[in-house]
């Protein structure tokens, strides 16, 4: 699958457990809405993915991507210590400049 390069790092940085590369993903002002929640920043990015690390020891497995006009969706089967994992979600990305704009989880 040909990804950007910025996802393939979100992705990898994700596998890592290491919050501070996924949120410099970001750009400084990027938005992530995710379970009713919006993040803004890399500082609220980061302890966001801090926190859902600590609690659910996300994983990521890129299943396809598609390019639209407006977005790049991300599905993913995403595993980890959650009741019903794995389970597939999209991710709703806007890219800018090559970092990511802003980023919606979806299931």
């Amino acid at each position: 699958m040909n990804l950007p390069n910025i996802i393939s790092d979100l992705i990898e940085a994700q596998a890592k457990f290491d919050s501070k590369t996924y949120a410099e993903c970001f750009s400084e002002a990027a938005l992530v809405f995710d379970e009713n929640e919006t993040h803004k920043g890399r500082n609220e990015i980061e302890k966001w993915n801090e926190k859902t690390n600590a609690v659910y020891r996300t994983q990521l497995e890129a299943l396809e991507f598609l390019v639209t006009e407006t977005t790049n969706i991300l599905t993913t089967k995403v595993s980890g210590t959650f009741e019903g994992s794995p389970i597939v979600l999209k991710y709703h990305f806007e890219l800018k400049g090559g970092k990511i704009e802003s980023l919606k989880i979806t299931g």
